[in-house]
């Protein structure tokens, strides 16, 4: 995107004992770019809401990248072991999150054994694989018995609507929450929760000042190569974690009943 300007993310870059950040490609959120910080709280709830899932627990985040996530993770995990097929990324995670232990692989044929860790971690990544079906699977062998993956994907409906193909160049082939349940249960997994990341009212509130969409007006200008307005560089340096909502349902089966209005699925599976 555009220049950034300066905003509480960007503050994370300049922080003592920082390393450079990873070059922003668009394949993967990159934390402190005042512009990207809309896409990074996207992703961040999502780690802070599913936490206490990893809590004392074994952990491999299959596909790490930047590794923000991995860390977030050693917070409250036992061990946790990243895993991402770039070699730059997994050089830049060992001296940026040094209690991360990485690992440079194919997320196809996961470098683990058998029943060995606790939890899957493998957040907006699925939807770049070319062969979903056999990264399941691999999942399902690592985990031991009982183990969960958990798994979050842009939703298809609302990320590439009344598309055949997805509009990100780097995914492959993006799902609604039938098709990911399907890929689980096929891959032998049990699916417990199917939730949705949703806007809060603060998002909302900024989705109607931007015409109906907060993501449209980003994209909009991104697309263009136009400089963004003061103000909407502003309203997305500004938006935080919270403003976002993950439903996660109590009911059985623990659907979110919005399911196909939210902006990312968020899975947990478990191993039998």
């Amino acid at each position: 995107m555009s220049e950034a300007v300066s905003s509480p993310v960007s503050e994370l870059a300049s922080e003592p004992g920082a390393v450079d950040p990873l070059p922003l490609t668009g394949e993967r959120t990159v934390p402190g770019i005042a512009e990207e910080n809309y896409w990074f709280r996207r992703h961040e709830i999502v780690y802070a809401d599913l936490l206490p899932r990893c809590a004392g627990k074994t952990v491999l985040e299959a596909g790490s990248g930047e590794g923000y996530g991995a860390n977030m993770i050693a917070d409250v995990a036992a061990r946790v072991t990243g895993l991402d097929y770039d070699v730059s990324a997994v050089e830049h995670v060992r001296v940026a999150y040094p209690r991360v232990e990485m690992v440079q692989g194919n997320l196809a044929a996961l470098p683990f054994e058998d029943a060995s860790v606790d939890v899957v971690v493998n957040f907006q990544v699925i939807e770049h694989l070319w062969d979903q079906a056999q990264f399941l699977r691999e999942c399902l062998r690592v985990l031991r018995p009982g183990g969960e993956l958990l798994i979050s994907t842009p939703n298809r409906i609302t990320f590439s609507p009344g598309r055949d193909t997805p509009l990100n160049p780097f995914h492959t082939r993006e799902l609604n929450a039938a098709e990911l349940s399907e890929l689980l249960v096929e891959a032998g997994f049990r699916v417990d929760v199917m939730a949705g990341v949703h806007h809060g009212p603060e998002l909302a509130a900024l989705d109607e000042k931007w015409g109906g969409s907060l993501i449209d007006a980003q994209i909009e200008r991104a697309l263009a190569g136009e400089p963004w307005p003061a103000d909407l560089a502003a309203d997305v340096a500004a938006v935080r974690t919270e403003d976002f909502v993950l439903r996660i349902p109590e009911a059985n089966p623990a659907w979110d009943p919005d399911i196909d209005a939210s902006l990312d699925l968020v899975a947990v599976a478990v191993r039998p």
